[in-house]
């Protein structure tokens, strides 16, 4: 080979793995890529009828997956065994092989490939071991004539660079297939728990404080006994009243709801009790109230305890005689209604204040069921997370997933706002998220402001004194841009295991609760000798 020629090799050469690179970095299918390099290698290096032969996973055989230059049934007929003929060899062995002339060596095959379809010249085969962690994970192979210029080491070394580029396009590709396959799990995990007792009606999650709340919503929802729902805001007491109302003998009949705080007081009445026409100004015609719509069916009064003393009275009239009055009007009006109350206030609080009946309090406390906080709910924040994201996915027309320790930040939030908060976050995390990842710092973002729009609006306890399972907002960076180290108490080892206990032995959660990255916490465990966890 002259020196000219030497050149011009080493140009197609450069030119070779510099469009290869192009088409991985430009091609997420594996086979666009894999089968573009092998139409570069036959095309600017004469290196032909190039294939890639991988394993099959239901036999374990070797198969040609990707090729250039050969036909479909040429590929269909490229099945070896491992350790058969020269590509087996190749792959058993991890070492490349080459083959000066086919028509001389008893190892090759010939499976593939008909003799006749090649030059009458002699004819080369070439082939090199894919290699990932050390393991050979496929063949890359190909013919070229023997009698030519270029030597055969050239055409080596360059195939192992492919077989490199072409051993990474595979593991990403695994990588897609392992995330697609996980998402397809949790997919049909969820649907599966769609289907479970409580989430048919709408409410999602498997921890035992849910569990014990539905027990007991469904076994008073065939009665006409009066519930009253207790809990914090956002904890889905609306949710629970339509279980009552579809899984009674009411679910035919209407579902009526009024939100009593958010109402004026100069209204209230006349939304539950209706009223007559001329009963005051702007009542232009009769208008049924709330009460008598729900004739028939289930009421549900959200928020009861911000009902004011004199509706009290008149709606423990409802209780006591099944009958309402409208506005402006003398006449009873029997109406059968099954009430549903709900309320995040203390109610016997209230009473002991004057600020709440005491025989209302008795007629609506009759089967108090107790929904119990989302933080309180163990379990139920990754079923939750997905099951939002996969109905914000829906909504927005978009296919976004959580990333790597995302829902794990989720899960350490005290969520002040339960359900309601979560619901919003996942959202506003869908739409703010650049790419189809939500990252796990968009949530720290989300989560820190969120953290001080509570503490602004509550005015609750610093930092310092909150609860260890509180996550704390983002952690701060040194100038430098080194993230510094977060002592945690001079008693380090009994403050990391009250937490990592409060945590049930959950290391990320526990390292989040303390200012921590998880792997700062297994140094600081493993420097202590906190063994226990």
């Amino acid at each position: 080979m002259t020196e000219k020629e030497s050149l011009n090799s080493i140009e197609s050469e450069l030119l070779v793995v510099r469009q290869a690179a192009q088409l991985i970095t430009r091609s997420s299918d594996p086979k666009i890529a894999i089968q573009g390099i092998l139409r570069l290698l036959s095309e600017l290096l004469g290196l032909n009828r190039g294939r890639v032969i991988l394993p099959e996973e239901e036999t374990g055989k070797l198969r040609i997956l990707y090729a250039y230059g050969l036909t479909r049934e040429e590929r269909d007929k490229g099945l070896y065994d491992i350790g058969e003929g020269v590509t087996g060899r190749v792959f058993q062995t991890g070492q490349m092989a080459v083959v000066p002339n086919i028509d001389e060596d008893p190892i090759y095959l010939r499976r593939a490939v008909e003799r006749t379809t090649l030059p009458d010249e002699a004819v080369a085969f070439l082939a090199v071991p894919i290699i990932l962690d050390e393991n050979p994970v496929g063949v890359l192979a190909t013919h070229r004539l023997l009698h030519r210029q270029r030597p055969f080491q050239r055409d080596l070394s360059l195939l192992q660079v492919l077989a490199t580029l072409i051993g990474q396009v595979l593991r990403v590709k695994e990588l897609i297939d392992e995330q697609t396959a996980q998402l397809v799990s949790e997919n049909k995990l969820l649907r599966n728990r769609l289907e479970s007792q409580g989430a048919q009606y709408g409410i999602m999650g498997e921890s035992p404080a849910l569990q014990q709340a539905i027990q007991q919503a469904l076994q008073v929802a065939k009665t006409n006994t009066t519930v009253l729902l207790l809990g914090e805001s956002g904890t889905g007491k609306e949710r629970f009243a339509r279980m009552q109302h579809i899984a009674s003998d009411r679910a035919d009949g209407p579902f009526i709801g009024i939100n009593c705080a958010a109402i004026p007081a100069s209204l209230i009445e006349s939304e539950l009790f209706g009223h007559e026409k001329g009963a005051f100004t702007g009542a232009t015609a009769m208008k049924k109230g709330k009460i008598e719509l729900a004739n028939g069916g289930t009421l549900f009064l959200d928020e009861i305890g911000d009902l004011e003393l004199d509706l009290q009275v008149k709606l423990l009239k409802v209780l006591e005689t099944r009958t309402i009055q409208r506005v402006g009007s003398s006449k009873d009006i029997p109406v059968d209604v099954r009430i549903v109350a709900a309320t995040h206030q203390n109610l016997q609080e209230a009473v002991n204040e004057n600020r709440f009946r005491l025989d209302l309090f008795y007629r609506l406390n009759v089967f108090p069921i107790r929904l119990p906080p989302l933080r309180a709910r163990h379990g139920d924040v990754p079923i939750l997370v997905r099951y939002f994201l996969l109905r914000a996915n829906e909504e927005y027309g978009l296919d976004k997933n959580f990333g790597s320790g995302s829902v794990d930040l989720l899960d350490a939030f005290q969520w002040p706002g339960n359900i309601r908060q979560l619901e919003n976050l996942v959202k506003r995390a869908l739409l703010l998220a650049s790419g189809s990842i939500i990252t796990r710092s968009l949530i720290q973002q989300i989560l820190a402001e969120e953290e001080g729009v509570h503490s602004q609006a509550t005015g609750r306890q610093s930092r310092e004194r909150r609860p260890a399972d509180h996550i704390p907002p983002l952690v701060p960076t040194a100038q430098d841009g080194i993230r510094p180290y977060a002592r945690v108490s001079e008693d380090e080892v009994g403050q990391i295991c009250n937490v990592l206990r409060e945590h049930r032995g959950n290391k990320t959660r526990a390292a989040i609760a303390l200012g921590m990255t998880p792997r700062q916490l297994r140094y600081r465990m493993q420097k202590l000798e906190i063994t226990k966890w």
